[in-house]
């Protein structure tokens, strides 16, 4: 099969897996895991060295840490409606943490600096006070979607002027950073928190890391704990991180690469396309065609998995285990089902 669903599905090289398995470990609840704790010091310190890293086993959990240390229960998170934050991981932030989201539709899911100016509110004795803003580099249901680093920064001056926070769900930022050249550590300056995911796109098997004030470590590391996500000898799944930062953040123009040749395929076969600028492709099946559950369908028995990414909207997502025959092959079969 070839699987497009998510960068996620990826397995694991055997090089990664030997490091793994020669991984030096410990304790993490103690603090005493050395992988571990090397993870989070070589991802603090690409995205500048002014956050502390803290490891845990998904990027939802590291949002989620993220969003709490910045909103308390009551107070408010502004952000695009189609965020991961609020689309994609279950109602977290109010379940979890009594968090009010304030939502905005944006183009490609790129908060703009005057709906952001319009949503922050002060707060008084009958309004809900804006603490925090997120933003989500690449943006998922965008498109893979690339903040410009100006449109980022204009939010950053807004927040700063109302004295409102910036959280960066950052699982794909990888993918900004080799589209757009922009250095880890100019993105890391801009966000009081942020989120950066090792199993999407960089082909380890589990794991985000959410970076924050040094000063709150100790709060963080509870709240990872009440989560149910403090392991013990993780520096197994860390040593993978470790292996993934140091050679397969290079190789993901590959992936950008494939995503641009099955956009292209579909649009020479009529398809609406919309424009990647990653490794996401999203297709707009026409109205009087088959729905996306029956196009993902009929792909599948043809040994192509894609997502149904909404009733008329496929998603197809590159990554380091599809070359380009079967990139090729997987927009022949979609084109096809589409009809």
């Amino acid at each position: 099969m070839i699987d497009l669903r998510s960068d996620t599905v990826t397995r694991p090289t055997p090089a990664m897996r030997a490091a793994m398995a020669d991984a030096e470990v410990g304790d993490d609840v103690y603090g005493e895991d050395p992988t571990v704790r090397a993870l989070e010091d070589k991802v603090a310190g690409l995205f500048g060295g002014r956050h502390a890293g803290l490891f845990t086993p998904t990027g939802v959990m590291a949002n989620q840490i993220a969003v709490r240390l910045l909103v308390a229960p009551g107070e408010e998170l502004v952000l695009d409606a189609d965020a991961h934050i609020v689309a994609h991981e279950d109602g977290a932030a109010a379940w979890h943490g009594g968090v009010q989201t304030r939502t905005t539709l944006s183009p490609r899911g790129l908060l703009r600096p005057d709906d952001v100016a319009r949503l922050i509110r002060a707060g008084d004795q009958y309004t809900v006070g804006t603490k925090a803003i997120a933003v989500e580099q690449t943006h998922n249901r965008g498109g893979g979607s690339v903040y410009p680093l100006e449109q980022l920064r204009a939010v950053r001056e807004l927040a700063d002027a109302a004295d409102v926070a910036v959280h960066c769900d950052g699982a794909r930022i990888w993918h900004a950073h080799i589209a757009t050249g922009t250095p880890f550590a100019e993105y890391g300056a801009l966000f009081d928190t942020m989120a950066v995911c090792l199993s999407k796109g960089l082909g380890a098997p589990a794991g985000s890391v959410v970076l924050i004030p040094a000063e709150r470590m100790p709060e963080a590391r509870r709240m990872r704990h009440r989560m149910g996500g403090a392991m013990r000898q993780a520096g197994i799944l860390a040593a993978g991180g470790l292996y993934a930062l140091d050679r397969h953040i290079g190789r993901l123009a590959e992936d950008h690469a494939h995503a641009r040749l099955i956009a292209d395929r579909l649009t020479e076969d009529g398809l609406d396309v919309v424009e990647p600028e990653t490794n996401l492709v999203l297709v707009r099946l026409p109205e009087s065609g088959p729905a996306a559950v029956e196009v993902a369908a009929r792909c599948r028995e043809a040994g192509v998995l894609v997502s149904a990414f909404g009733p008329r909207l496929i998603r197809m997502v590159t990554h380091m285990d599809v070359d380009v025959s079967a990139c090729a092959k997987a927009a022949e079969v979609l084109a096809g089902a589409a009809r």
